[in-house]
């Protein structure tokens, strides 16, 4: 006959407990899920990020405000499909607007705010490309690290995968550029009006 006493309840229902996070794939210890982002995250602008107001959207328009690479970001909290932030001193807010099919709010924060100071990468890039990014602008020739760097990610729910030969991206939500990749994984052309390619373009020496 077994005794039931406080101790055998308490391990009982820890044994239940234990039983439920098993069976639903948690263990004890385990890192959590990938796209679970701890908080407060502390880390750096992956690359150059646009704003209008207090608000830093996944939209990047090139012709906003810009928050250039290596920044200090804190992330702070967590909504459905926006995070406060400090920045410089501030309180500002991230929006993931668009790319909400294609990834999570978490997946889409980890990469825009990075552990690593993007600086000493920046620095190793030649003088040519350091002066696009420090300008926020694209040439030809770019690998798909500098672009990123210097004008951010393009829209996950307009160039699903990284690996596209053509990326989108905008100056504004009714003005598009795109970047054609040749097959050593640079950029081969920008494609846009001409207006809008003296805007976006880098021109060593220029």
């Amino acid at each position: 006959m077994i005794k039931v006493t406080k101790r055998n309840s308490l391990a009982a229902a820890a044994a239940i407990l234990l039983g439920a996070a098993a069976m639903m794939g948690v263990t004890a210890g385990a890192a959590p899920p990938k796209d679970v982002l701890t908080l407060p995250r502390v880390g750096f602008a992956c690359c150059n990020l646009h704003y209008e107001g207090d608000w830093i959207s996944d939209g990047n328009y090139s012709g906003l405000a810009m928050l250039p690479v290596g920044t200090p970001i804190k992330v702070i909290s967590l909504g459905r499909h926006k995070a406060s932030a400090e920045i410089n001193g501030k309180k500002m807010r991230f929006g993931h607007d668009y790319g909400r099919d294609q990834e999570s709010l978490e997946q889409w924060l980890r990469k825009i705010v990075v552990e690593e100071d993007p600086g000493s990468r920046i620095a190793s890039y030649p003088a040519d490309i350091q002066a696009a990014i420090k300008e926020g602008r694209v040439m030809i020739g770019m690998t798909r690290e500098q672009v990123v760097t210097s004008i951010g990610y393009p829209l996950t729910s307009e160039t699903p995968s990284l690996e596209s030969p053509l990326w989108r991206h905008w100056v504004t939500s009714f003005e598009e550029y795109q970047l054609s990749w040749g097959a050593d994984g640079r950029v081969k052309e920008v494609i846009a009006d001409a207006p809008i390619l003296t805007r976006v373009v880098h021109k060593p020496g220029g």
